[in-house]
């Protein structure tokens, strides 16, 4: 049980659009009494614009590179206190990053769900996806992207759960409950 404390002293949620990695790390977050962080957030913060504006203004390679350096940045502000934190959907999908996850040591736990409930989900939010597109679309980059979230040490299945219930079984996953 102390191996699996200590190796999550960081856990970090990975998946696609719709798998919940950022409500599912804020209720993991408050379950833990861990603090919480959302990639997307800090990229934000660091571009002084939205996610939206990245890919309409500069492009998704920008947004890419933006969201390396957010991650590194991240990654080298860990110390031995523990954090929730949930990447982007596309995080790693790029080599690099799954080298700087990999290198850090983090517990990284893919949020997995059928590419139509997924899109649901998405389709139910306010929020803008700049690659959630048409319905054809959402399924290719799902597919295209699902063997570098099966590269995580855990895989846990969201579908038709709540929130809660996820957050409940990454942490048990991890022994952390």
């Amino acid at each position: 049980m102390a191996s699996q404390r200590a190796e999550a002293a960081t856990v970090v949620l990975t998946g696609f659009m719709g798998a919940g990695k950022t409500s599912v790390g804020r209720a993991l977050a408050r379950r833990l009494g861990w603090p919480f962080e959302d990639l997307d957030d800090r990229i934000q913060a660091r571009e002084g614009r939205s996610i939206e504006q990245i890919f309409q203004d500069s492009g998704e390679p920008a947004f890419r590179r933006a969201e390396s350096a957010a991650l590194r940045e991240l990654l080298a502000e860990l110390g031995s206190s523990p954090r929730v934190v949930a990447l982007g959907g596309g995080t790693v999908a790029q080599a690099d990053n799954t080298e700087l996850l990999k290198n850090a040591g983090v517990s990284v736990i893919f949020l997995d769900g059928p590419a139509e409930e997924l899109r649901q989900r998405c389709d139910r939010e306010a929020r803008v996806r700049p690659l959630q597109r048409d319905p054809q679309h959402f399924r290719e980059l799902y597919e295209q992207r699902r063997p570098s979230y099966l590269a995580a040490a855990r895989r846990i299945d969201t579908s038709g759960k709540d929130i809660d219930s996820v957050a409940a079984e990454v942490a048990c996953s991890l022994g952390l409950e």
